[in-house]
């Protein structure tokens, strides 16, 4: 199975695919929105109220649009990737806007994997974990850690 870092990264692939982008920056471009998604996820699932907020938003209760987690990835994106570059407010526009559709598929990446019938914090992490490698495992790991030991979850 693909870990959800591979999913978004493939979404972002897909969704980017008509943006005119230099050649030297695409990788980075596209580096950029998948590590700004997966970590506005990753930040939202360690906040109090996190979990909540990512099962508003998969369940359809919160749009894409309105999401916390969307304006957090815009954000992280802006700092991160954006401010570096200059590639003109036009591009900036397209490719930010790209942010809310792609995390509007995040229903179906993250999914009932423990087989408890709903989305919930295992399923939050174990969507984030994937495999247990890259950006999601290791960020999550610590995640789990002190998240579960809040909740009381293992």
């Amino acid at each position: 199975m693909a870990s959800i870092s591979d999913l978004i990264l493939q979404s972002v692939k897909s969704e980017a695919g008509g943006i005119q982008l230099p050649s030297n920056v695409q990788n980075q471009v596209l580096g950029g929105l998948s590590d700004s998604i997966l970590g506005s996820l990753t930040q939202t699932a360690t906040r109090a109220g996190g979990i909540e907020q990512i099962k508003d938003l998969v369940s359809g209760k919160v749009s894409a649009a309105a999401s916390p987690v969307t304006n957090l990835a815009g954000s992280l994106f802006s700092q991160n990737v954006l401010s570096k570059l200059n590639l003109g407010s036009a591009t900036n526009g397209l490719l930010s806007g790209l942010i809310p559709k792609i995390v509007g598929k995040l229903s179906t990446f993250i999914k009932d994997r423990d087989g408890d019938g709903d989305v919930d914090f295992n399923d939050i992490l174990l969507s984030l974990q994937g495999g247990g490698s890259g950006l999601g495992g290791s960020l999550l790991g610590a995640a789990t850690s002190i998240l579960g030991n809040i909740f009381g979850k293992k």
